[in-house]
């Protein structure tokens, strides 16, 4: 039947054009930007889920800077350590020496002067291991913190300790001195015992520098995760986009040469009246 009142043909030529149309812009969209979930109307629930993965990788991204933080405070922190370890070692052979019997006063004012220099730059070496503002070695020591995760919780502690003269670890006291024999095996003694006690202090720290480096290594596994999970819900397979859009096109250029045939029908009637 024919009727200029009611054109079936263009109606459903003009519904598969616009439906058309929209494919062909969500296809085009797709393309552009390399995402099938761009927006929370593409997939809400996709995008939500997306959306809260990207802000754990930008968190991240702050925990693995505080690792960073505390690796280098607690590198400087061993870095004090060894630093004052060989005075120490240097110090056991003066005083050592010291304590033999006999000595001429000059040889025992040489190795007493040369003690006092090693005991004094140990009080340097703590005032100068300081990393931005913290110091893990002084009289009050500060602790080494990196974030374990990205809502801050379990936190990575790496305790500072004062290895200052007189303290629990380094006995050897500002007063200690190479005067005489007595005196020197006073000082060896002092020194023997910050020799192992700086040992167990250095090893603890360097077990704590090896969970940070292995804590930063995962946390940087964890990124590459969550950003390959990140791309498996939204990202557009880009050659099967490529041919979707191909398709289309030509589709909608069938659409529109159909709509035009199906508008031309109503011209038909006019020749039935002539």
């Amino acid at each position: 039947m024919i009727s200029v009142n009611t054109n079936h043909g263009a109606m459903v030529a003009l519904q598969t054009l616009t439906k058309t149309d929209r494919e062909l812009q969500v296809t085009q969209n797709r393309v552009s930007t390399g995402l099938k979930v761009s927006s929370a109307k593409d997939n809400g629930a996709i995008w939500a889920i997306a959306n809260k993965m990207r802000s754990d990788v930008v968190a991240y991204d702050r925990v693995g800077e505080s690792a960073e933080r505390a690796s280098a405070l607690v590198d400087t922190a061993i870095a004090a350590g060894e630093s004052i370890m060989e005075l120490l070692n240097e110090m056991k052979g003066k005083a050592l020496a010291g304590s033999q019997a006999g000595l001429s006063a000059s040889a025992q004012a040489a190795l007493a002067a040369d003690f006092a220099q090693m005991r004094d730059q140990v009080t340097s070496i703590i005032a100068n291991a300081s990393f931005d503002g913290a110091n893990m070695v002084g009289a009050s020591p500060a602790n080494a913190l990196a974030l374990g995760d990205s809502a801050g919780g379990n936190t990575i502690t790496v305790s500072g300790a004062n290895l200052s003269l007189g303290g629990a670890i380094v006995t050897v006291a500002a007063a200690s001195v190479l005067t005489d024999a007595t005196t020197s095996a006073t000082a060896l003694g002092l020194v023997n015992s910050s020799i192992t006690n700086l040992g167990t202090q250095l090893a603890t720290w360097g077990a704590g520098a090896k969970r940070i480096d292995v804590h930063k290594a995962f946390v940087s596994k964890l990124q590459d995760a969550l950003n390959s999970g990140i791309g498996a819900m939204t990202d557009a397979d880009l050659s099967k986009e490529s041919a979707k859009l191909q398709a289309l096109q030509v589709k909608q250029q069938l659409g529109v040469q159909a709509l035009s045939i199906a508008n031309q029908s109503a011209q038909t009637a006019l020749s039935l009246f002539r």
